[in-house]
């Protein structure tokens, strides 16, 4: 099953917004959409992921700033910061697009390494860039958050309680942050998508089995697509800076509820 997962824009013309921003998890799907949205309006982006060959082919084909990088090792996470600060007088918008599921075990079979792999990608690796870019997004003046949840930090499921258990954290973490952030008027914003059809988050789910991978979307006619979540990842950086979407959850029509799928038999 293939299908386009986001729009390229070939030879993009910046209309010069003059704006920063910095995406992770650009290599592919949502994160590498964003950095092609944000670029196509005209924002300065630094492209964050861990597979650098595939960061130099976005900046080739975008214009964005390739900055390979480790989330989940702090030491890097410094490192980027002090690249980008030394490039840039400031940082308007950090948005934490980096991270994924591990497998699909119920507790009793939960597996340690999954569990904190994906506690330390959504968790541990948000919080790492999000405090290493605070400070200059407090003296910016009107700087933004953007955290990349899910609507499983809505809602359990059985077999998916480790990814559950991250994007909780990841959705309280996000909370608590628009509480302190207030007051030095950054905006913190959570976007939490239900089905979106990647190229590698089933797959990667379920281990590299690309026959159930494909099962996860089999029947649904559009599922989002890493562009449809990008489209509103831009949208909420991009309104008047006094304009904060607390939380906004976004499904593709075929999902009612998370328990309510409509598929059609091919």
């Amino acid at each position: 099953m293939t299908q386009n997962t986001h729009t390229a824009y070939a030879n993009p013309k910046p209309v010069g917004n003059g704006k920063v921003a910095v995406v992770t998890g650009a290599s592919t799907g949502i994160g590498e959409a964003t950095v092609e949205r944000l670029r196509n309006s005209g924002w300065t982006v630094y492209a964050v992921a861990r597979r650098a060959d595939r960061l130099e082919d976005l900046a080739q084909r975008t214009g964005a700033i390739a900055a390979p990088t480790d989330i989940t090792e702090a030491d890097q996470v410094d490192a980027l910061r002090d690249k980008v600060l030394s490039e840039q007088k400031t940082v308007d918008a950090v948005l934490n697009i980096s991270g994924g599921a591990r497998g699909t075990d119920k507790v009793v079979d939960a597996k340690d390494e999954d569990w904190d792999w994906m506690y330390q990608v959504n968790v541990m690796g948000t919080m790492r860039v999000t405090r290493a870019f605070l400070p200059t997004l407090r003296e910016n003046g009107e700087g933004s958050v953007v955290n990349l949840t899910s609507l499983a930090a809505m809602r359990a499921y059985e077999g998916g309680a480790g990814y559950n258990a991250a994007k909780y954290a990841e959705r309280a973490m996000t909370e608590a942050l628009r509480l302190e952030e207030a007051e030095h008027n950054v905006r913190v914003v959570e976007i939490a998508p239900g089905l979106v059809h990647t190229p590698e988050f089933a797959l990667m789910r379920m281990g590299g089995d690309q026959a159930a991978a494909d099962k996860v979307y089999a029947g649904v006619e559009k599922p989002l697509t890493g562009a449809d979540v990008a489209e509103v990842l831009a949208f909420a950086v991009e309104l008047p800076h006094h304009v904060n979407i607390d939380t906004l959850t976004l499904k593709p029509v075929a999902q009612a509820a998370p328990h309510k799928m409509i598929r059609k038999e091919s």
